[in-house]
């Protein structure tokens, strides 16, 4: 008989500090302990997919591959597609809408934009594309754009004369 109750007592404690990795070895463990009827049992009751259970079981046995480090949650390739790659006129549309408003020399490698990467972000949504104002920053330094704040100039309070205290006289 498989507890299914104490399965999600015990995934949901874990759940919000598990990777995918974690919780794909975690689930794995679960079915082992579960025996027969166990991969179901923990699919039904996590939600995480069967395959993706057969997967975690095939480590905890030692029959996958081998991760290539620590840092590597998924396979090689996993993952979302980039923007870029799912949407081709993405860059074009981005470019044509930076580069009325480019400034810094076009011939040096530092260049910025005066619009804001929200107002890019909306600009681009109204022309049908689905993206936040982070993957523009990331599509923007890719393009060699560098993030500059937009900033005012305080003018008249750096100038000797401006408090009268420090006048200097050129008249001997």
């Amino acid at each position: 008989m498989i507890d299914h109750a104490a399965i999600k007592l015990r995934y949901d404690a874990l759940d919000p500090l598990l990777d995918e990795r974690g919780r794909r070895r975690f689930a794995a463990a679960e079915a082992l302990a579960a025996g027969r009827g166990g991969v179901a049992a923990v699919s039904g009751v996590t939600g995480i997919a069967r395959s993706t259970i057969g997967r975690g079981l095939a480590e905890l046995r030692g029959k996958a591959a081998p991760d290539a480090g620590f840092d590597r949650v998924r396979r090689t390739g996993g993952g979302r597609r980039s923007l870029v790659a799912t949407d081709p006129t993405l860059l074009a549309d981005l470019k044509g809408l930076v580069e009325p408003v480019t400034r810094g020399d076009p011939m040096a490698p530092l260049l910025w934009t005066a619009k804001s990467l929200r107002n890019l972000a909306r600009e681009l949504g109204a022309l049908g594309h689905c993206i936040c104002h982070n993957v523009v920053a990331d599509l923007l330094r890719g393009l060699g754009y560098s993030l500059q704040a937009n900033r005012k100039t305080l003018e008249g309070t750096n100038h000797p004369t401006a408090t009268g205290s420090s006048v200097i006289s050129m008249n001997r």
